[in-house]
C-alpha cells in the first residue's frame, strides 16, 4: 500500500467517522441498528472508490475509527501501573488500532478488486472477505479476536446462527446482507427482480429468523444437577496486590464462599484470586481446603512457578487449580493465550531499558500453556478451562477430543473500565452458543455470570458489586455443527459466498 493514499480527505474522513458509529453496536451500548447503518455507508463508500488504493484506505480509516472507540477500555489498564504514565494508555489504543485497521482494509481491497462491477457480487465478496479478515485477525501474531462483528447479535435469536457457521461466519453473513440491501432495492425499483428471486429472498429471510428459534435447547429439569457457587469479591485492581489488604481480600473471598452444606458444592473463584503460591506452600492449600466440605471442590486462579535445572525460578504461569477438601491439587490448567505487554513484555531487554514494564505486577514473564484442556473434577464432571481473554477465540476454547460438560472462564476485568467487562461477557455468550456448552464466569469486580448452552444469562452479578451466585449447573446441549468442525465452517461459507458472487460470470462464459 502507498501510505500517501491514507492521507485524510473527505471520503476517508467519512469512513473514519462511520467507524465509531459502527462500534456502537458492541456492548455496553448495544445499538446494533447503528452498526448496520454504518456498515451500509462504509460498503457504499468502498464500492465508489476510484482505485484499489482508495478502497484499501477507506477500509483502513473505517477500521481505525471502529477500533479506537471499541477498544477504549485498554487505556484504563495503564492507570493501574505506576511505572507507566496514564496517557500512554491512549497511545496504546491508537497504536493497536493502527495495526488492527489493516484487516478491514484487506476485506475492502478484496471486495473492490474482485466484485466492484456488480452490486450483488460486491456484497457477497465483501462478506467472504470479512470472514477471512476476522479469522486472520484472530490468528496472526498470536491473534486479537476482540469484538468480531457477529457479537452485536448476542441477546437476539440471530446469534443462534453461530451454531452452524461460527462467529466469523455470522459476521460475514451480516456484511453480505447489509451490502445486498442496496442492489436488491435498486433491482426492485427498476422491476428487474424476478418473482423467483423475491421468493428465494423471502424464504431465506424467514429461515434466518425462524431457524435460530427452532434450534434453541429445551430447558431441562435441573433437579439433581451439581450445585455451584460463583464468587465475585469486588476487589479492585488497585487493591488486589496490596500487602496491607491481603488479609481483608482473602476474608472477603472466604465469606462469600459460604458454609459447607449437606450437598457437594463446586466453588469458583476468579483469575489470580490467590496470590500465594499454591503448589509451593502447604499452608496456603490448607487454608483454602478449610473452606470446603468433604465433597466440595474449589476452582481458583493462581500462579505456578517454573524452575530451571538448578532450581532457580525462571518464569511463571497464569494457572487454574482444582483443590479438594484434603488440600490436594487434583488438576491444573495453564493459560495458553497470554496478553502481550500484560503478562509478558516482548523484546524485554530493549523495552525494559527504556523504562517500560508489563502491566501485571512482577518481574517474571508468564509462559504459555499448551492450549485448550479438559479437567476431570470429581463429583462435578469434565470442565474446560479458559482463563480471561482466552474465551474470545472462536473455535479454540474446547479440547474436541475430550469434550467437557461446561466451560469455566475465570477472569480479571477489574482494570478494563466500564466497557471491557460487558464486551468480554458478550463474547463468552457467543462461545456458549457455538459450542453448545454452559459457560461460567467468575471475576473480581464483574461481570460474573452463569450462561446456559444457548447463550442466555441465567444469573449474573453487576459490575462493581460483591456477591455470589448459587445455582445448579445447566446441561450441555448436543455437540453443534460448529463444535464438531470448528472454523472450517465459516471458511467454507466464505468460499460459498465467493462462488455465488462469481456464478453469473461462470454462467456467461
Amino acid at each position: 500500500m502507498n501510505f500517501r493514499s491514507l492521507r485524510p480527505g473527505k471520503p476517508h474522513l467519512l469512513c473514519f467517522l462511520l467507524g465509531p458509529v459502527s462500534a456502537c453496536g458492541f456492548a455496553p451500548l448495544g445499538l446494533w441498528p447503528l452498526t448496520l447503518a454504518a456498515f451500509g455507508g462504509f460498503l457504499w463508500m468502498v464500492r465508489e472508490a476510484d482505485g484499489l488504493r482508495a478502497a484499501l484506505a477507506r477500509g483502513w480509516w473505517f477500521g481505525l475509527g471502529q477500533f479506537v472507540l471499541g477498544l477504549n477500555w485498554i487505556a484504563t489498564a495503564f492507570t493501574y501501573q505506576a511505572a507507566m504514565p496514564a496517557w500512554l494508555g491512549w497511545i496504546a489504543v491508537v497504536l493497536l488500532s493502527l495495526y488492527l485497521a489493516v484487516y478491514p482494509a484487506i476485506a475492502a481491497g478484496l471486495a473492490w478488486g474482485l466484485g466492484r462491477r456488480s452490486g450483488m457480487a460486491f456484497a457477497l465478496l465483501f462478506g467472504a472477505a470479512w470472514i477471512i479478515s476476522e479469522w486472520l485477525r484472530a490468528t496472526m501474531f498470536t491473534g486479537f479476536a476482540w469484538n468480531p462483528l457477529g457479537v452485536i447479535w448476542v441477546g437476539t435469536p440471530l446469534a443462534m446462527v453461530a451454531r452452524f457457521i461460527g462467529t466469523y461466519g455470522l459476521s460475514g453473513l451480516s456484511v453480505a446482507l447489509v451490502g445486498a440491501a442496496v442492489p436488491l432495492a435498486e433491482a426492485a425499483r427498476r422491476r428487474k427482480l424476478t418473482r423467483a428471486a423475491v421468493a428465494t429472498l423471502a424464504i431465506a429471510a424467514t429461515a434466518l429468523i425462524l431457524l435460530p428459534l427452532a434450534v434453541r435447547s429445551q430447558p431441562g429439569n435441573d433437579a439433581g444437577r451439581p450445585l455451584i457457587r460463583i464468587v465475585q469479591p469486588n476487589i479492585g485492581q488497585e487493591d488486589k496486590y496490596s500487602a496491607e489488604l491481603a488479609a481483608r481480600n482473602f476474608a472477603r473471598l472466604a465469606a462469600l464462599s459460604g458454609q459447607p452444606g449437606a450437598e457437594p458444592r463446586l466453588l469458583m473463584w476468579p483469575e489470580a484470586a490467590v496470590l500465594d503460591y499454591i503448589e509451593e506452600e502447604p499452608w496456603t492449600r490448607a487454608r483454602l481446603a478449610s473452606l470446603l466440605g468433604p465433597r466440595d471442590m474449589l476452582l481458583t486462579g493462581g500462579t505456578a512457578l517454573e524452575y530451571d535445572p538448578t532450581g532457580h525460578v525462571v518464569a511463571a504461569r497464569n494457572s487454574l487449580f482444582a483443590i479438594d477438601f484434603f488440600a490436594r491439587i487434583l488438576g491444573r490448567y495453564d493459560k495458553a493465550h497470554l496478553v502481550p505487554y500484560g503478562e509478558y513484555l516482548p523484546m524485554r531487554p530493549i523495552l525494559s531499558a527504556i523504562g517500560l514494564s508489563r502491566l501485571a505486577p512482577g518481574d517474571l514473564d508468564f509462559w504459555p500453556g499448551p492450549g485448550a484442556e479438559t479437567l476431570a473434577v470429581p463429583g462435578f464432571g469434565k470442565v474446560g478451562i479458559q482463563i480471561c481473554y482466552e474465551i474470545i477465540f472462536s473455535g479454540q476454547v474446547v479440547d474436541r477430543a475430550n469434550r467437557p460438560a461446561f466451560l469455566f472462564n475465570p477472569s480479571n476485568d477489574a482494570w478494563f473500565g466500564a466497557w471491557g467487562p460487558p464486551q468480554h461477557l458478550a463474547q463468552a455468550r457467543l462461545r456458549a452458543i457455538e459450542e453448545g456448552l454452559p459457560v461460567i464466569r467468575s471475576t473480581p469486580t464483574g461481570i460474573s455470570a452463569l450462561i446456559d448452552a444457548d447463550g442466555r444469562l441465567i444469573a449474573h452479578l453487576p459490575w462493581r458489586k460483591a456477591g455470589a451466585i448459587d445455582a445448579r449447573l445447566p446441561r450441555a446441549a448436543a455437540p453443534t455443527p460448529f463444535a464438531r468442525y470448528g472454523n472450517v465452517l465459516p471458511l467454507l461459507l466464505a468460499g460459498l459466498l465467493a462462488l455465488l458472487a462469481f456464478a453469473p460470470r461462470i454462467k456467461a462464459r
